[in-house]
């Protein structure tokens, strides 16, 4: 083994309480990207997250002729709204290996109109975009797929079709949750740049998972209006929404990581600046953690969690509304004094990677 391949664990003092800062949240950076782009004002974005997934996101805005300034030593990102244009109407675009670039930036293109060359990493090409691209095939949004059907790369040729709308005048249409909530979420943020706006009618069992709660409660933030009625949401079309400034959270995700030490350590950790009105539906994994043993103490610096058990508990639980935290579970479970047990996670299969085929090969 070469010296880059090794990476030295350093002892953690179990009797020291931790404070970790994390960076911000993929899931927030990347919609308040999308939202800002498409208002009607100038938006300085604040605690922007840095990664691969961001970056190509940003690039495909830049390819796309918004005007940006990017600072990432202040993690800080300006962006100039077009009010729902895209100024290049026609370009091409890379989305790398993001999942929310991939769906956010197709359903947005499709609904602004253009034409548009669209490409994605290997990993990416792998990934379902089907459910999505019918539905906007169903709304005469022309693709050409220069691989296979219903995968990038492919083009998209856009001139929104009037008539496909309801007796009001506003286009409707019924999106499954079940593979993917991105879809949902690009549907919903995409919607108030139509004409026509749209009516939206969610199924699944993920109808009000936490990815499409975030989604609906930062379009709040940004002010966009939306009309529900269980689970249809109707989106008119607005103009002139947006803001002058968005913080982004930190990312609970990333801070699970490190929550996750205090039952194996029997430590306390602090993650700054999380708090429990997180809208990331991770937060959810400290509950689990405190069935497991864990005590949970809100903070002005953020939530300490602390071990108050001799033991770590294993638990039953589902997590539906905050999967990417499976397999953080599956690592500390072994270690569990009973069985753990985790349910409704069927849907990470289709993620980067099979996630659970991952966990089983290498626990």
């Amino acid at each position: 083994m070469e010296k880059a391949d090794i990476y030295q664990v350093r002892k953690l003092n179990p009797r020291k309480e931790y404070l970790i800062h994390v960076p911000g949240s993929k899931s927030i950076t990347n919609r308040a990207f999308l939202l800002a782009a498409l208002s009607g004002k100038k938006c300085v974005l604040s605690g922007v997250l840095f990664s691969d997934d961001t970056r190509g996101f940003l690039d495909c805005l830049l390819q796309l002729g918004f005007q940006l300034e990017i600072e990432e030593e202040k993690k800080k990102v300006t962006i100039q709204g077009t009010g729902g244009r895209i100024p290049n109407p026609e370009a091409s675009i890379n989305v790398r290996s993001a999942g929310t670039a991939a769906r956010f930036l197709t359903v947005a293109l499709a609904f602004a109109g253009g034409n548009y060359y669209l490409d994605a990493s290997e990993q990416m090409r792998k990934r379902p975009m089907e459910p999505i691209l019918k539905i906007l095939e169903g709304l005469n949004v022309k693709f050409r797929y220069n691989n296979e059907t219903y995968h990038f790369p492919f083009e998209l040729d856009s001139q929104f079709a009037e008539e496909f709308t309801d007796k009001n005048g506003m286009s409707e249409i019924t999106i499954d949750t079940n593979l993917s909530s991105q879809f949902a979420s690009a549907l919903l943020m995409a919607a108030c740049i139509l004409p026509t706006g749209l009516k939206i009618h969610l199924t699944g069992s993920r109808t009000a998972g936490s990815y499409i709660k975030m989604t609906l409660a930062m379009m709040k933030q940004f002010g966009i209006c939306v009309k529900q009625s269980e689970n249809c949401y109707e989106i008119a079309h607005q103009e002139g929404w947006g803001l002058a400034e968005y913080e982004v959270e930190p990312d609970v995700s990333a801070a699970c990581y490190f929550y996750a030490m205090v039952p194996l350590l029997k430590t306390s950790v602090i993650v700054k600046g999380v708090q429990g009105n997180s809208l990331q539906g991770d937060i959810q994994f400290l509950n689990v953690l405190e069935q497991m043993g864990c005590q949970k103490e809100e903070t002005p610096e953020g939530i300490r969690l602390t071990m108050k058990n001799p033991e770590m508990h294993g638990v039953d639980i589902s997590m539906k509304d905050f999967s990417d935290q499976t397999m953080t579970l599956a690592a500390i479970a072994p270690f569990a004094d009973s069985v753990t047990r985790i349910h409704n996670i069927g849907h990470i299969r289709f993620q980067e990677s099979d996630r659970i085929h991952a966990i089983c090969t290498e626990l």
